[in-house]
């Protein structure tokens, strides 16, 4: 159950949506001088070594971090994203790779605070060596499903939530959708963003889940993005990020932003991406 190590992937073209999206997501909860929490239901190890065995045992990251990277300059909407990257490599050499709570955590402000979960024994040590003594950061060892329903409301009630799990077991996708509902009916005004993988035999899966959260009757916007053509056996062609409550106008940031992402990471002619903005069911 707890197989999972996100160093195999780290920096993929799935990394790159979903850090891309967090940290939109999080420049715009920076526009007030508000506190806002930071709430990661699978937060992992926090930072991963690119040159290290697990990351090139795909080298995953070969189509993702590394196309971006020597291109930085030219990507003034992600800014606040490449500076974290940029913040744990010295040089143009490309070494370290943030995950999501590094992200957030770079992004936060001094008034702002973190809540990380984290099930995995071995995970969360090294989250803990990563997060080490920042008087903004709440780690937890727990099932992070769990856990977003038990800390909500957060303290400030301002923020967003990540749920972004593995789906290496089938029943993720259903705990997915039962905890955003519980939590949405205890923190109402948080944004939400779920991330899910876009797989060959078990794309359904992903859209099924879609399906079962818009009958949550929240407002819900979807951005996907395909870097080659979907294949009948197993393999991730792509990802995307449901976005519950979000910003005013983060539909048409996405709009600029995902066209280019898609050339920029695109692997066949195939590749492809898509937004969309749903209309309540419940």
């Amino acid at each position: 159950m707890l197989s999972y190590r996100h160093a195999f992937h780290a920096g993929n073209h799935a990394d790159i949506l979903k850090h891309a999206v967090l940290s939109l997501l999080i420049d715009q909860l920076k526009q007030k001088d508000k506190p806002f929490c930071y709430l990661d239901t699978h937060s992992g190890g926090g930072c991963y070594d690119l040159t290290g065995e697990w990351a090139n045992k795909k080298a995953e990251y070969l189509d993702g971090i590394a196309r971006l990277w020597p291109q930085r300059d030219q990507w003034p909407a992600l800014k606040s994203y490449i500076d974290c990257v940029a913040a744990l490599n010295n040089d143009d050499t490309l070494h370290y790779y943030p995950g999501s709570p590094e992200i957030a955590r770079s992004l936060l402000r001094e008034q702002d605070r973190l809540i990380l979960m984290e099930l995995h024994n071995n995970e969360i040590d090294i989250l803990r060596q990563h997060m080490y003594r920042d008087p903004r950061v709440a780690l937890h060892h727990r099932d992070g499903f769990e856990g977003l329903v038990a800390l909500t409301p957060p303290t400030p009630r301002r923020g967003l939530a990540l749920i972004d799990p593995p789906y290496e077991l089938k029943e993720d996708y259903d705990r997915a959708v039962k905890t955003l509902a519980k939590a949405w009916r205890r923190w109402p005004v948080g944004i939400y963003a779920v991330w899910y993988p876009l797989l060959g035999e078990e794309a359904d899966r992903s859209q099924h889940m879609l399906r079962e959260c818009q009958k949550l009757g929240i407002p819900m916007l979807t951005a996907e993005l395909s870097v080659q053509a979907q294949s009948p056996t197993w393999g991730m062609h792509g990802s995307g990020m449901a976005i519950f409550n979000p910003p005013w106008q983060f539909e048409q940031q996405l709009e600029k932003l995902l066209p280019e992402l898609c050339s920029l990471l695109a692997l066949t002619p195939q590749a492809n991406w898509t937004i969309k903005s749903h209309n309540s069911e419940g």
